[in-house]
């Protein structure tokens, strides 16, 4: 007894300095408990889940997850896929232009340890998330912006391209001749890549990339390089991605929301939930666009919810990649 009671005050007096067993209830920090919890089970992880069908890079990025590859660069290689995939029309090369014509890209992402970094408004470099990694590691700065950033990319090696593709510019120019601005549910909306991965040690990292909303004005930035809008995690919570329209998910700062439902107890799913509910009962014209989260929790729960149905994510788990669909609020 007398030992115990030492190990106990010493521990005290070190602020969390490792102990003996026997004390570990009273002075684990959350993360720790967490792992201390997954050590006593099957290990879950690692997983990968992102917005949208994008089953290929969900894949790329579970296969890395699976050859040991630490979260943060998993997600970075998961979302690369579609920056580089040119039929894609709403994330890098290939990304529709602004009203004038310039393809501009935004992306965002954070670390296990609570780093982040985003760039926005860059024009001619086509793999952003890892631009914004760099912004996070070799700067002092979380965000930069436009022209600034371009230079950055220089510096570091980044390769400088035409990200306008033929088929964007052509489609552009028939969207010249009549040129109503009215997002389409599911289709202009489905603007962004957001990805979250869990790695072998169940540390949680994510990215998000996107070429914002289709004619949009110039210099028009979304949700997609804002941390606690389009991208949130705490590496002893969870985390949270979001997609849709972007001005609606800043107003709520979404993913920080979902993040901090999820550390009061709430589920991945019914944070998701509430997410949602909160923008629709704030906002009466709902109808007219569409907003999705998906998040993950330090377990390895998974949740997905949206304004209107259609919208699909991409799960990676257990060495498989599938893609659900996701239940959703406005069922009239």
């Amino acid at each position: 007894m007398k030992r115990r009671r030492f190990i106990k005050r010493a521990s005290l007096a070190g602020f969390g300095l490792a102990v003996s067993s026997t004390v570990v209830s009273c002075v684990d920090s959350p993360s720790e408990k967490n792992k201390n919890m997954m050590s006593m089970t099957k290990n879950p992880f690692p997983k990968a889940i992102c917005t949208w069908g994008f089953v290929n890079a969900n894949a790329k990025a579970g296969d890395a997850l699976s050859k040991g590859v630490k979260a943060l660069d998993a997600a970075i290689a998961g979302v690369a896929v579609e920056e580089d995939n040119i039929k894609n029309t709403t994330v890098g090369k290939g990304g529709t232009p602004d009203r004038e014509g310039n393809v501009t890209l935004d992306a965002c992402v954070m670390d296990t340890n609570g780093d982040c970094g985003a760039v926005v408004c860059v024009e001619g470099f086509t793999n952003v998330a890892a631009l914004a990694k760099k912004v996070m590691k070799d700067t002092p700065h979380v965000m930069l912006a436009g022209k600034g950033a371009e230079e950055f990319a220089l510096a570091q090696g980044f390769k400088k391209e035409e990200l306008l593709t033929e088929d964007s510019k052509k489609a552009w120019q028939e969207w010249l001749k009549f040129p109503e601005y009215k997002p389409l549910i599911n289709i202009e909306n489905h603007d962004t890549i957001g990805m979250l991965c869990i790695d072998n040690d169940g540390d949680i990292a994510g990215a998000c990339t996107t070429s914002g909303l289709s004619y949009k004005m110039k210099g028009r930035i979304g949700d997609s390089a804002v941390i606690g809008a389009g991208l949130f995690l705490d590496n002893d919570i969870g985390g949270a991605v979001a997609t849709g329209m972007g001005e609606e998910i800043l107003k709520t700062v979404g993913s920080f929301l979902i993040v901090e439902l999820m550390r009061n107890g709430m589920s991945p799913q019914a944070a998701c939930e509430e997410a949602i509910r909160r923008i629709v009962t704030k906002n009466k014209g709902y109808k007219e666009f569409q907003i999705a989260y998906i998040a993950i929790n330090k377990a390895g729960d998974i949740g997905a919810y949206c304004i209107h149905e259609g919208f699909t994510y991409m799960k990676y788990e257990d060495g498989k990649n599938e893609n659900v669909p996701s239940d959703y609020f406005n069922k009239v």
